[in-house]
């Protein structure tokens, strides 16, 4: 796992990274036709995406995609709407009684601004989600977040900062910081 550094796409940690990325893709792929009702193949193949079994009272909904899925870590209790993406390379942890709408993503990694670097390194820094927090549809979670306890996401918002406990936090307009 790396957290705020880089990695080298051209090395050995890079290449387990996306050998393992192409696995959970083919075990979400499954998970995603299985029928509805099918929680018994539902619950083996989480297993299989997380290397665990869910906790008790864990609520996902598919379509459920993730690009690695053994550092997603999961708290008991935890609501997850349909079309949820977690790229959790660098590790996403979920609280107790977190509630998760639709198409909300999480993004652990990503690749340096300056172009030369760009395809050379990735970045990431893990994202940690308090209890009872609530993100609304279609929000999105950068690398290296905390949203404290009691937190409200507002749907749509982007969030790149640490959100404080019991606040809300919108927000999706894109600005121009620099030019090159």
């Amino acid at each position: 796992m790396f957290s705020d550094r880089l990695m080298p796409i051209h090395s050995p940690e890079f290449r387990a990274m996306a050998e393992r990325v192409r696995r959970v893709t083919e075990l979400t792929s499954r998970l995603n036709v299985l029928p509805f009702d099918d929680e018994a193949g539902q619950a083996e193949l989480f297993e299989q995406i997380l290397g665990k079994p869910l906790p008790p009272g864990v609520t996902i909904y598919p379509p459920f995609y993730t690009d690695h899925g053994l550092r997603l870590d999961l708290a008991e209790r935890v609501f997850i709407n349909q079309n949820c993406t977690f790229l959790d390379y660098a590790g996403i942890r979920i609280a107790r009684r977190v509630m998760i709408g639709p198409k909300v993503t999480f993004i652990t990694s990503g690749h340096p601004v300056d172009p030369e670097e760009r395809r050379l390194y990735l970045t990431g820094a893990p994202i940690d989600v308090a209890e009872n927090v609530w993100i609304g549809a279609g929000a999105t979670v950068l690398p290296g977040v905390s949203i404290g306890r009691d937190a409200v996401v507002a749907a749509g918002a982007v969030v790149a900062e640490d959100v404080p406990a019991a606040s809300l936090v919108t927000g999706g307009k894109a600005t121009v910081h620099r030019r090159w």
